[in-house]
């Protein structure tokens, strides 16, 4: 459990209830972002994702569990987990891999896809703050995943994808990208990450940085990598991050 320093009950539904801009603690309502990442912190689609590629990996000849897919092919870019799988089962894939691929896994996520416990009721709790949405996912999957977790129209066009930026994670362009297409500085940004490499890109754009471990596919140790990476509080659920959220905004 984090060390909370504040934790006043605030019910920021009426915080812009009149006109202008209200203050949440030390904050104006529209001077604080909240910035998530998606895959494994509002979609529990990182196991999904695993399963479906060790059973593609096997069938192409190489025996792999999700473990395996977890040290080997996570958190890289399409292009890379492709040459990673040609190194592995010792062949080229097809020419047609990349859409079976995109195909077999959207068709996972609109029949199993869940949202991240505690994600849509932190969500709602601050929904007076601007949200927004930096995500490595292409667009594509980024819209199918939040259609089958109904946050479309909470987000609307606030969902920024590194296919919009030259560098994609872990370098920190579509975290800054993000902040200045909605109007707010890096320093009043809070960003909510599960994934290690990715925290240094939050805390390279001069962000504080939230880590995660509350969906399906977090390892045992993974704590002490956020922490390492330089994150600057760790939760364990969206509670915790709710707790840290009232600090930051203090």
């Amino acid at each position: 459990m984090p060390d909370i320093a504040y934790s006043a009950e605030v019910d920021i539904k009426f915080l812009t209830s009149v006109i202008g801009v209200e203050k949440i603690g030390g904050f104006e309502a529209m001077s604080a972002l909240i910035v998530f990442d998606f895959d494994g912190v509002i979609a529990d689609s990182e196991y999904l994702a695993n399963v479906l590629l060790a059973e593609i990996v096997t069938e192409l000849g190489k025996p792999t569990t999700v473990e395996d897919c977890y040290k080997l092919y996570m958190r890289k870019r399409f292009e890379e987990i492709t040459a990673s799988i040609e190194k592995s089962v010792g062949h080229a894939v097809s020419a047609d891999f990349p859409a079976e691929y995109q195909q077999r896994t959207l068709s996972l996520f609109r029949d199993k896809l869940v949202a991240v416990e505690g994600a849509r009721e932190y969500i709602d709790q601050f929904k007076a703050l601007p949200q927004c949405i930096a995500s490595s996912s292409s667009p594509d999957r980024l819209a199918v995943c939040l259609e089958v977790l109904q946050l479309q129209d909470f987000f609307g066009p606030n969902v920024f994808s590194a296919s919009n930026v030259e560098r994609g994670k872990p370098h920190p362009d579509v975290f800054l990208h993000a902040a200045s297409t909605m109007g707010v500085d890096p320093s009043n940004c809070l960003v909510i990450e599960d994934s290690a490499s990715v925290v240094r890109a939050g805390i390279a754009a001069g962000m504080t940085v939230i880590g995660l471990t509350a969906a399906s596919h977090i390892q045992p140790g993974h704590r002490k990598n956020l922490f390492s990476a330089g994150a600057q509080y760790v939760a364990d659920s969206f509670s915790e991050v709710e707790e840290i959220t009232n600090q930051f905004l203090k």
